[in-house]
């Protein structure tokens, strides 16, 4: 049974590597966006954030009681085409700063939120090894 505990530890910390990977990619992607900002043609591109197959991770979804929702869609009900775009200059450049400048202070956030929980889970195997305080 310990083997599991080591698997399911283990899975979560590569998704949260994974994860924090995909926000550094994601960050250089966000920044050429704002170089080009006054590129003619310019078209501003984005990533599309890894997918966790929830029965490959082992983890499942239970309803314990009536009142609970259920999970229908794939995607959890969430539209992860975006906004269309209304903003492009005559001379063709579709990025808008203001957009892009949110994104980037999401993304940075994102990456912090992954960063701690990764310290933390770390600090919680040093200890259940015995090597941390």
């Amino acid at each position: 049974m310990a083997n599991d505990g080591l698997s399911i530890g283990g899975g979560l910390m590569q998704a949260l590597k994974t994860r924090m990977y995909y926000q550094q990619s994601r960050q250089k992607v966000l920044a050429e966006n704002v170089a080009n900002a006054d590129s003619p043609g310019f078209r501003p591109t984005d990533l599309k954030p890894p997918s966790v197959d929830p029965n490959r991770a082992g983890v499942h979804i239970s309803l314990t009681r009536p009142g609970h929702m259920q999970l229908d869609t794939a995607n959890g009900g969430f539209d992860g085409t975006g906004a269309p775009r209304f903003e492009t200059t005559p001379d063709g450049n579709a990025v808008n700063l203001e957009d892009e400048m949110m994104k980037v202070a999401q993304n940075q956030s994102d990456y912090q939120l992954a960063a701690s929980l990764y310290s933390k889970g770390l600090g919680l195997m040093k200890i259940a090894i015995g090597k941390g305080r």
